[in-house]
């Protein structure tokens, strides 16, 4: 069991298995060009599977697999099913944009992913694509979903509210997935470098927006969800993460793996600990004994806060998967 200092259990790892991304969302890696890390110079599957198979003996039992958009990594399927195949109650999640989802659903279902969250920012095909950077994405999103649907894959839907962009159809997506009877998740916008001039909503003024329409109510959520919950009058749950609370932080189960081998305790800060050489070189126990010191330097809390001091990160998220 994997215990922090401050008597966390760290249990879930959330692995980006590349930071390339074909969408340019204006609150994640609005700038060009890129300075991608070369292909060559990431983990490979094989290399990674060597890690996590003993991250998992040693506690985990949550996999969560982003990018930036993991369905550009060749061969993501694979990855899935020896991760299954090692441990099949583990819980293997993929978080991804969406775009490429009608073609991979039932690929991934088969190697053994049971859960997907897609970004649906708006369904408005403009609006989505001037978030995606001026790709028009809306079409393919939408198919994504129902293949996901399809494919028997539990999913949930995540929407960044923003200020002047995506605010004035809040409820409409809401009603697209309450139709479709899955779960809307709304993330408040997190600061960082690469979106200078974004102002997201906090999750007080979605509720606001959204109790103009809905009656709901809040519900008691699982320990180490991100997400408080709510329930509507006629029993559609859906939630809202609001990492700038305080109490945020105080159920975090969670650490990071990016591509290249940095373990990162905490979105928000910018530290990290390189395990690739260790792991390269086939030396797990000195990766093991990393990730060990990773998860106790693991930080209370992270360098938001409520009241509006707000210091930017410096790391793009999607180097880390967010």
């Amino acid at each position: 069991m994997l215990i922090d200092q401050y008597g966390r259990k760290i249990d879930y790892l959330r692995l980006s298995v590349t930071e390339r991304c074909n969408f340019r969302c204006t609150y994640c890696m609005p700038e060009k060009p890129f300075s991608w890390v070369p292909n060559e110079e990431l983990l490979s599957f094989d290399e990674l599977f060597l890690f996590v198979k003993v991250a998992i003996d040693e506690g985990i039992r949550k996999i969560r697999i982003t990018g930036g958009e993991p369905t550009l990594r060749e061969d993501l399927d694979r990855f899935i099913k020896m991760l299954f195949d090692y441990s099949p109650e583990i819980d293997i999640a993929l978080t991804t944009n969406g775009f490429l989802m009608a073609e991979y659903a039932d690929r991934y279902a088969k190697a053994g992913l049971k859960r997907i969250n897609i970004s649906l920012d708006s369904i408005n095909r403009e609006t989505a694509k001037k978030i995606a950077g001026g790709k028009d994405v809306l079409p393919n999103v939408l198919a994504g979903i129902d293949a996901s649907i399809k494919a028997g894959m539990r999913v949930k839907l995540n929407c960044v509210p923003i200020k002047n962009i995506n605010d004035i159809e809040l409820a409409e997506i809401f009603e697209y997935c309450k139709s479709r009877g899955v779960m809307l998740r709304f993330i408040e916008f997190m600061e960082n470098k690469f979106a200078d001039g974004i102002r997201g909503l906090r999750g007080e003024e979605v509720k606001e927006i959204l109790s103009s329409k809905y009656g709901f109510k809040e519900v008691e959520k699982e320990f180490a969800s991100p997400a408080r919950l709510y329930i509507t009058d006629d029993n559609y749950m859906f939630g809202i993460i609001e990492p700038h609370k305080d109490d945020f932080c105080s159920s975090c189960n969670r650490l990071r793996l990016t591509a290249d081998g940095n373990l990162i305790p905490c979105l928000y800060f910018d530290e990290a600990v390189n395990i690739k050489k260790a792991i390269k070189s086939g030396n797990i126990s000195d990766a093991i004994k990393i990730f060990h010191e990773v998860v106790q330097n693991k930080p209370e809390k992270n360098r938001w806060n409520n009241a509006g001091e707000v210091e930017v990160s410096s790391r793009a998220f999607y180097m880390t998967g967010g």
